[in-house]
């Protein structure tokens, strides 16, 4: 059997934000149960071009992050909650999956997609939660049941050594991981 291939989207232009962190939690925990990964932080994601949708040149690393993503059996995307809303950032990786619209599949269609939002707050969290669920069934794709949000003032999700800092958490990523990987095998 192929080992299926999970992409992570997310980050900030912050080195080792939590939600890049959580995002490569959930992958991790995707590759204990046999997946492949690819990450594309908060690095990669600022080395993107901004979409323009009247230019069909891409550089490099456009290219290269369509083509993890076109090829990806699931997909987990992680974005702070900034002010209530996705980031631009990962708003913008997002955007240039446009170049998928005449694919056999087209955007997400066919794929469990696990949503991470990391925010200083219980509302921006809901708010942000709910803008990727949007985004993913307008991409045809499938949110998974359980979205891991994370209120960074109320909770530091990583302990000392980097590992996960609550069963609870850990618990949460565990799920995410498995309902990915059930709905991807669905599909293939």
């Amino acid at each position: 059997m192929i080992a299926q291939y999970i992409v992570g989207i997310g980050g900030t232009t912050r080195p080792g934000s939590s939600g890049e962190r959580m995002v490569r939690a959930v992958l991790a925990a995707t590759e204990r149960n046999g997946a492949t990964t690819r990450m594309f932080g908060g690095a990669e994601l600022s080395a993107l071009p901004h979409f323009a949708p009247e230019n069909a040149e891409r550089s490099d690393a456009q290219r290269e992050f369509v083509e993890a993503v076109r090829a990806a059996d699931g997909i987990v995307i992680g974005s702070p909650g900034y002010h209530g809303g996705v980031s631009g950032l990962v708003k913008n990786a997002i955007d240039l999956l446009e170049d998928l619209r005449d694919d056999r599949r087209v955007y997400f269609d066919g794929r469990a997609v696990g949503l991470v939002v990391t925010a200083a707050g219980w509302q921006a969290c809901g708010v942000t939660l709910q803008a990727l669920r949007g985004i993913v069934h307008a991409m045809r794709g499938w949110p998974t049941p359980i979205g891991i949000a994370v209120n960074t003032v109320e909770q530091q999700p990583f302990a000392q050594d980097g590992s996960l800092a609550d069963d609870g958490l850990r618990r949460q990523v565990a799920m995410q991981a498995d309902q990915i990987l059930l709905l991807a095998g669905a599909t293939r």
